[in-house]
């Protein structure tokens, strides 16, 4: 099943509609994008074949240049193509705003204005009310990334057939400053700049600096009771060198 319909003028939107096509079918699949030149096998009717891609699709993209609005009717000297019923670009337009297909305006080329509903025969003013995209053939490969990440987000069918990679993470703040521990389990060592030491998984005690390291009370003097630890340990009380006493002394 097709999920996008490329609607397009060959004169004026050839281009870019084979753009389109070739950006879509690489993201999505080829099987997913409607292209009438590539998608209608020989001997099929092209009519049945038209309506039905439309009204099976999710999105129609209307492709329109500068001159989209003032073509003229190659059938009727004078006239403007899109005042013809039978015009195919409003046939197919006409059909999927029938149908409750997703219609995305592409505007080929920062020139090319939003679509004025006055100036469009009335089967098609709702055309003018659908959020445009722009297309441009100096940033297609931008311009197509972005729509398709747009219709990504809009049509969960195509969320599941997208073939592009998922952005990567942002780096965190320790990756940014240079520092890397994939894979290391344990040590300590220097790190230049204002980091200084760092340890790593440290289970026990560590002395990164000078002196002595003390890892129970201390206590110093004589006749001084501590407790070391926990009071599983015991009690114990020292006292300093003994003296001998002289005659006469207590």
């Amino acid at each position: 099943m097709h999920e996008v319909f490329i609607n397009y003028r060959t004169r004026g939107g050839k281009e870019a509609a084979y753009i389109c096509y070739e950006r879509l079918s690489a993201r999505f699949g080829e099987d997913s994008v409607f292209l009438a030149a590539k998608s209608i096998e020989p001997g099929n009717n092209y009519i049945g074949a038209l309506i039905n891609g439309v009204r099976r699709s999710r999105v129609l993209l209307a492709l329109i240049d500068e001159h989209w609005l003032e073509a003229p009717d190659p059938k009727r000297s004078g006239q403007r193509a899109l005042t013809n019923r039978q015009d195919w670009v409003r046939r197919e337009i006409e059909e999927a705003l029938i149908s409750g297909t997703l219609v995305v305006p592409l505007l080929i080329g920062r020139g090319t204005e939003q679509l004025d509903a006055r100036r469009l025969p009335k089967s098609l003013a709702e055309l003018a009310e659908c959020q445009y995209e722009r297309f441009s053939l100096r940033a297609s490969d931008t311009d197509m990334d972005r729509l398709g990440d747009r219709l990504v987000r809009q049509v969960p069918e195509l969320a599941v057939l997208d073939r592009r990679p998922a952005p990567r993470s942002a780096p965190s703040a320790a990756d940014e400053r240079g520092i890397r521990n994939n894979g290391q389990t344990g040590g300590i060592g220097q790190v230049g700049g204002s980091v200084g030491t760092f340890v790593n998984e440290a289970h026990g005690p560590l002395h990164t600096g000078n002196g002595n390291q003390i890892h129970k009370p201390r206590i110093t003097g004589d006749g001084t009771n501590y407790i070391a630890e926990s009071s599983h340990v015991g009690i114990r009380q020292e006292f300093g060198r003994r003296t001998s006493r002289k005659d006469g002394e207590r």
